[in-house]
């Protein structure tokens, strides 16, 4: 499948057409990130490496890592930290960040059972196929006790900020997209994907359903992204 300028995924989610999305906008997906944002991200970035309290010597991993802009924010704690995701144009893009890269399926992670202390993923839950069983793999992969942090777009709290949002998400911000991004089109999906996307008390319900425990969330930015932890 090509990577041409209006390249989008479906919400049914085919792992061929996401990871073909996300290559053909690897080269300017972080500033495009930070731009939408509002810049933003980099503070969520920071409260995700908080919540996951890592201590030097505990091996993390940061599945959908993309550019792994993150995996970087997390190695600043001194902690062992692998990047993963399954786009290689994206792990291309991240080639001058100085941490290890691995190509890796959500749904068959190329890990043995209990390898990690930690565990992340941020913003990249919800562009899985099936989301239970990519939490049952981040369960699998994970030591008895590690820790889970999920960093996703949810849901506002206030009604008002709420409708709001929304508005931006479908008409401003692929507007916006089209004059910072290599592939304005992808960004209709993920507007549709954020739209779509389970909010928080549904995805704390998720994840006591794949086993974990201690599930808590909070909410950054008034909801329009959220922080669940949990152990496994």
């Amino acid at each position: 499948m090509g990577t041409g300028p209006q390249e989008r995924a479906t919400l049914d989610k085919d792992p061929a057409e996401v990871a073909a999305m996300f290559d053909g906008v690897a080269k300017r997906y972080d500033r495009t990130n930070t731009v939408l944002s509002f810049g933003q991200d980099r503070g969520w970035r920071r409260k995700t490496r908080k919540a996951l309290d890592l201590r030097p010597g505990d091996v993390v991993l940061d599945l959908a890592a993309g550019t792994a802009v993150s995996t970087v924010e997390l190695a600043t704690s001194g902690a062992h930290c692998i990047a993963a995701d399954f786009s290689l144009g994206m792990l291309k893009a991240g080639a001058h960040r100085d941490v290890p890269k691995v190509a890796a399926d959500a749904l068959a992670l190329p890990f043995a059972d209990e390898s990690f202390d930690a565990a992340t993923i941020s913003f990249g839950l919800r562009n899985v196929h099936d989301a239970p069983k990519g939490l049952a793999e981040l369960r699998r992969v994970l030591k008895p006790n590690g820790r889970l942090v999920i960093c996703e777009f949810s849901t506002p709290t206030i009604r008002a900020f709420r409708t709001v949002y929304m508005e931006y998400l479908m008409r401003a911000l692929p507007a916006v997209a089209t004059k910072v991004s290599s592939n304005p089109a992808a960004y209709v999906y993920l507007a549709e994907s954020i739209r779509a996307w389970p909010d928080q008390a549904h995805l704390a319900a998720l994840l006591r359903t794949a086993g974990f425990s201690d599930v808590t969330w909070q909410n950054l930015t008034g909801g329009i992204a959220a922080i669940h932890s949990a152990v496994r």
